[in-house]
């Protein structure tokens, strides 16, 4: 009878020369950097739109604060009209500094990922996954059980550098298709909106400056006080029409900072939150299947 013992299975074999060329692949794709260029191209450009983001909204705060300082007073008839926008403002100016605030943290968050990404294309981490990467394929072709404390040491190992060398890069690979395919619409749309809104509260803030009724010396003659008076009814309803302007640049100001703040939020924590449990659950399941395997 013939002696079949050393034989390897075919199944086996062939499971063997995929995994091989699998790691391979995937020390080649360390290597190279690919993923890592790419990744560091998204992640600046987003850094940038966040930049943006912020600047539009300390340039909000700043145009909102001086709205809220304006106010014009006027008696036409004997009734009294007075424009306050900070009424109208207040909350608007509230939700524009937390915006602000969170922006920044996204912004933060953009510049952290930017170190991560220089520490997992750092070369002893690569050289590491793939001197690990060849002590694995050694024992699946050797076909003969390692020591329990070696191959414990190796999956931790193996996960650990997995996770450093990949998680990052394919972390902002994912979430550039993310932002393309979703969310790259209504960032544009939100921050042209709030340029938009910007410059007309500017315009709003100077057409009310140059509103600001003179002062009179002497005791006015009748037809003074009546041209007066038709001048101030005039102003008191272009005052009530100003005054609509402020709400409708209120309310369109409020909309588009909760859409951006919906974009970041995505963007930047819960997609990154999101990508690295499941990274790190894959990577962990896949070094124990390997290391499971002969």
């Amino acid at each position: 009878m013939a002696d079949t013992s050393t034989k390897p299975e075919p199944r086996t074999t062939t499971w063997r020369m995929l995994a091989t060329l699998a790691a391979l692949a995937l020390v080649v794709l360390a290597a190279t950097g690919g993923l890592d260029q790419y990744g560091t191209t998204y992640t600046e450009a987003s850094l940038k739109r966040a930049l943006v983001a912020f600047g539009i909204s300390r340039t909000l705060d700043g145009v909102i604060s001086v709205a809220q300082a304006t106010e014009i007073s006027l008696e036409p008839g004997g009734v009294g009209v007075t424009l306050a926008p900070a009424e109208i403002l207040d909350p608007v100016n509230d939700l524009v500094e937390q915006f602000s605030g969170l922006v920044l943290v996204a912004a933060t968050s953009l510049g952290v990922q930017r170190v991560l990404l220089e520490v997992a294309a750092w070369w002893p981490v690569t050289v590491a996954l793939g001197v690990l990467m060849a002590i694995l394929v050694a024992l699946w072709w050797r076909g003969e059980d390692a020591p329990r404390w070696f191959k414990s040491t190796l999956k931790l190992g193996l996960a650990v550098l997995f996770v450093v060398r990949f998680a990052v890069p394919c972390m902002a690979v994912a979430s550039a298709a993310i932002y393309s395919l979703f969310l790259e619409p209504h960032y544009e749309q939100a921050t042209e909106q709030l340029e938009v809104a910007s410059g007309r509260l500017q315009t709003l803030n100077e057409a009310t400056e140059e509103s600001v009724p003179a002062a009179t010396d002497g005791d006015p003659s009748l037809l003074e006080r009546a041209r007066r008076a038709y001048a101030a009814a005039g102003q008191a309803l272009d005052i009530r029409q100003r005054l609509d302007s402020y709400t409708a640049a209120a309310a369109g100001i409020a909309d588009h900072a909760v859409e951006l703040t919906v974009v970041f939020v995505i963007e930047t924590l819960l997609m990154p939150l999101a990508f690295l449990w499941l990274m790190s659950a894959v990577m962990r399941g896949l070094a124990a299947r390997l290391l499971g395997s002969d």
